[in-house]
């Protein structure tokens, strides 16, 4: 089976450094579902704004090269112990296949686009197939989460200058603010030194960590 994209993600994130690693945990990270000319047919969305939430079936677009392995290291375990690959949600999969639930934020069938709420794509990313979700068969609040159940993501404490607070907008503020204090590093670094960058929403965002306490030091604009 040939599968191509219906629409790509258009998204505050360029790259994959400091994306959230599951959707739904930064629900104020807005993005925007725009479809490719075969399929920009505003009838396909009829309907829609009567949901609150979607299904994406997307591509690990970043990751199609990567070696792929039958065991990984999440890293909500701290990136030390390993997992088969069927029991988490681990990009590094055969078919580079991702699934999200995101919020409906607008439907517009003018153009037609889709808005939507706590992603977890790059922008960029292709999208191959869009659901409804049903919560009368999609929830199941009392099922077993796995390790999931045992381990919760570290928060950190993020000091976000008010500079760059004034330069964006509140909702993407708070964004980006619950986005770096998921710790967007890899687990396995400890450097308190280290200044890391991410960007978002066309900047360039640079941090350290220090005793759990996430400093942005810089933000710069970045070129178009």
């Amino acid at each position: 089976m040939k599968i191509e994209p219906i629409a790509f993600f258009r998204s505050p994130f360029t790259s994959k450094f400091g994306i959230p690693r599951q959707s739904g945990i930064v629900s104020e990270l807005r993005g925007r579902i725009c479809f490719v000319p075969e399929y920009a047919n505003g009838d396909a969305l009829r309907g829609l704004e009567d949901y609150d939430y979607l299904w994406l079936l997307w591509g690990f677009s970043a990751n199609v090269d990567a070696e792929k392995h039958a065991t990984v290291r999440p890293p909500l375990l701290g990136g030390n112990e390993r997992m088969g690959v069927w029991a988490t949600r681990s990009p590094f999969r055969p078919n580079n296949l991702g699934l999200s639930s995101v919020r409906i934020a607008a439907v517009d069938q003018k153009t037609p686009a889709i808005e939507v709420l706590g992603a977890d794509l790059m922008d960029g990313t292709p999208i191959y197939d869009i659901k409804p979700y049903l919560p009368y068969v999609d929830s199941h609040p009392e099922a077993r989460g796995g390790f999931t159940d045992q381990h919760q993501w570290r928060q950190l404490r993020v000091v976000l200058p008010d500079e760059l607070r004034s330069a964006l907008s509140a909702e993407d503020a708070t964004a980006l603010e619950k986005t770096l204090a998921l710790d967007p590093r890899p687990h396995y670094h400890a450097d308190e030194s280290r200044l890391y960058g991410m960007p978002f929403k066309g900047w360039d965002i640079a941090f350290r960590v220090s005793q759990g306490v996430l400093y942005v030091e810089k933000w710069v604009r970045m070129q178009p």
